[in-house]
């Protein structure tokens, strides 16, 4: 047997997008036809949308046909506005196709697992899941631990910021893997849910933000009609955000032995940036990169495995 744990792993390459919030955007079948012409043009090996896609209801049955429609394997995220409206998770799990709320699987040498980060908190607390429960802890550890090719992961909400609860737990579940395996076999851990744009490294794993494919969220404060009056009663929730003109999402290719390269979009705001409107100036410095992580785009990146593994 090789002594490269890499021995079995080809190159790959996937197209990623997050948070294109259909249900809230007037635009969003023009931006996921974007995507999926993109992805489509790449030929890239596989698609990821990394959840917050669209409620679960008929109304939305032609938008997730635009995605079906992508001829390539598709892997979706279970993001919590996807539960909107009432929806239950086993619901959109059935309506998006996908295998169960949380699933892993492999390609081309590469071992990847999806989650669900909308277990609800023990005791429960105001507002939306977010979490993951013993259960799926119990089993993404059962999962990784029985495979040895390299892994990556696909999660709505990010593991690195402290929104996730159990996120310590899992964090220290995946540097145990790379302990035990003795090298760093969990590579990456890809999210959406934020709008933000960095990636930041955390025991040699990376944790990529993709940031939204159709805006920053800024909330009741820093109200902006973006789109004139006619969407807005259309689409009144546009205008708690600040919207990206072009949609954004990245290409991303892994390599054998753990880089990293991402290709991303660049855009530009519709109307007043967060920072014109005096966001930056309130949130800025609770934010990553001390609010430069708001921005329009997705930032092109080459990720290196740490020097130390």
């Amino acid at each position: 047997m090789s002594d490269d744990p890499y021995h079995s792993t080809h190159p790959l390459t996937f197209a990623v997008c997050a948070d294109i919030h259909h249900d809230i955007m007037h635009d969003g079948p023009q931006r996921l036809q974007a995507f999926v012409e993109a992805a489509a043009d790449a030929r890239v090996d596989m698609a990821v949308q990394l959840g917050d896609f669209c409620q679960p209801t008929p109304a939305n049955r032609s938008f997730l046909a635009q995605w079906k429609a992508l001829d390539l394997p598709r892997y979706n995220v279970l993001g919590n506005h996807d539960m909107d409206g009432g929806a239950r998770r086993q619901q959109t799990v059935a309506y998006m196709s996908m295998p169960d709320r949380y699933y892993s699987f492999a390609t081309k040498g590469w071992h990847f697992a999806v989650l669900d980060g909308n277990d609800p908190s023990d005791p429960p607390r105001p507002g939306y899941a977010c979490g993951m429960a013993a259960d799926q802890i119990d089993w993404l550890g059962a999962d990784l631990r029985a495979t040895d090719l390299p892994v990556v992961i696909f999660i709505h909400q990010a593991m690195d910021r402290g929104d996730l609860d159990s996120a310590a737990e899992v964090l220290t579940l995946l540097d145990e893997i790379n302990r035990d395996a003795g090298w760093q076999q969990v590579v990456a851990v890809f999210s959406g849910h934020h709008h933000l744009d960095y990636a930041t490294c955390l025991n040699g794993i990376w944790h990529i933000q993709v940031n939204s494919m159709s805006n920053y969220w800024m909330g009741g404060d820093f109200l902006q009609v973006r789109y004139g009056e006619r969407i807005d009663a259309t689409f009144p929730y546009i205008k708690y955000t600040a919207p990206y003109k072009d949609p954004l999402f990245a290409l991303v290719r892994l390599e054998p032995g753990a880089t990293i390269h991402i290709e991303g979009v660049d855009s530009e705001w519709v109307g007043p940036s967060p920072g014109d409107l005096g966001f930056l100036r309130a949130h800025g410095a609770s934010l990553p990169l001390a609010g430069a992580s708001v921005r329009p785009g997705i930032t092109t990146r080459l990720l290196q495995p740490p020097t130390d593994q």
